[in-house]
């Protein structure tokens, strides 16, 4: 039953992406389908964020990686280096959770 799941799911992705080929240009230069595609992976790393900084197991928690993340959005407005807001985040939680 696995080994059928797997390649079930193998099939299932190349036929996405053959379908992602088969595409005709002018589908893709259309401006509604720019500013969508242009969308997606903004939406779906917001997603993941969201989903590992708010929630443990099946609960919704509010700790010190809210903190951390405030903390990142925090340096980002304030236009620090990527570097620097990782960093920051990572310490703004780590200090929250020593405390």
């Amino acid at each position: 039953m696995t080994w059928a799941a797997v390649v079930g799911a193998g099939v299932g992705c190349y036929l996405l992406k053959l379908a992602g080929v088969s595409v005709p240009p002018s589908v893709l230069e259309r401006p509604l389908v720019r500013r969508v595609a242009g969308l997606i992976p903004v939406a779906l790393l917001s997603a993941l964020v969201a989903v590992q900084v708010f929630s443990s197991g099946q609960r919704l928690v509010l700790d010190e990686r809210a903190a951390g993340l405030a903390a990142a959005v925090l340096l980002l407005v304030l236009r620090a280096p990527f570097l620097v807001v990782v960093v920051g985040a990572a310490l703004v939680a780590a200090l929250l959770r020593l405390a």
